[in-house]
């Protein structure tokens, strides 16, 4: 694809797109990597479109030179613009893991279903109690319970922040298993009670700072908030999970008979 040639006409037109307010309380920055972004993805601003460069588009919107480059680079970081050492800058295809809801799996089966490599990093692994979770597995308020939080990978990329917590009264066998792989292989393989199915709820939020440090971004994004309660087939409540997974990575799909 030719990219657009970035004439006085065409930085007109990129900039009657953009609405800054310089007394919100937003950094202009972030407004115009929020916009820009928003452009991309419904794709008004197409792949191979060539954006103005720091300085044209600066002094087109009445900004500095340090509001876009740290827009652009914003951008770069999501992988929806790329820049040349010439000064040009070209908007890219965005890209997202196209994934489905149909059937009960956990991360790493996803992984593997998407050709990518799956890793994790546990940042909390211990047994507590908890009196809220206990009540919700069906438990004494002072069971024990295996809290897990981990950032997910793909192919190393970060993709999601996880927070678990698993009924130990039914699965005592996760107390001592190895949990830096697989859970639901770990279950599946050691326990007596397996995960047969499980509710879901998918929202819209914000990432919190744990996340926008792991996912390198600079201030709060657009993220989906996956919460799971995976049953027995007997219907025992054996797990809770809320996954905070970045906007920009994953778009679900489901399938839906009439």
């Amino acid at each position: 694809m030719t990219p657009l040639k970035t004439t006085k006409a065409h930085v007109a037109s990129i900039t009657d797109l953009i609405r800054l307010d310089k007394d919100a309380t937003e950094p202009l920055y972030a407004q115009l990597y929020r916009q820009l972004e928003a452009l991309i993805l419904q794709q008004e601003l197409k792949p191979g479109t060539q954006l103005p460069t720091e300085t044209v588009f600066s002094e087109a919107l009445g900004v500095s030179k340090i509001t876009i480059k740290r827009s652009y680079m914003e951008l770069r970081n999501r992988k929806l613009i790329t820049s040349n050492r010439k000064g040009g800058t070209t908007v890219l295809t965005p890209g997202r893991l196209d994934t489905h809801m149909f059937r009960l799996r956990g991360f790493t089966d996803e992984m593997h279903e998407l050709g990518m490599k799956p890793s994790t990093r546990i940042l909390e692994q211990s047994i507590t109690n908890d009196r809220g979770m206990a009540s919700m597995f069906g438990l004494n308020s002072n069971a024990p319970l295996l809290k897990l939080e981990r950032i997910r990978y793909g192919d190393d990329k970060p993709l999601s922040h996880e927070i678990a917590w698993y009924n130990l009264h039914h699965l005592p066998e996760l107390a001592s298993a190895d949990l830096q792989g697989s859970i639901y292989q770990a279950i599946n393989q050691q326990c007596k009670h397996h995960l047969e199915w499980c509710e879901q709820t998918v929202e819209a939020v914000l990432s919190n700072e744990v996340e926008n440090q792991a996912f390198g971004f600079s201030f709060a994004q657009p993220c989906l908030l996956i919460k799971r309660r995976s049953y027995s087939h007997d219907g025992i409540l054996l797990e809770y999970v809320e996954g905070t997974f970045r906007g920009d990575a994953y778009a679900y799909r489901v399938k839906m008979k009439g």
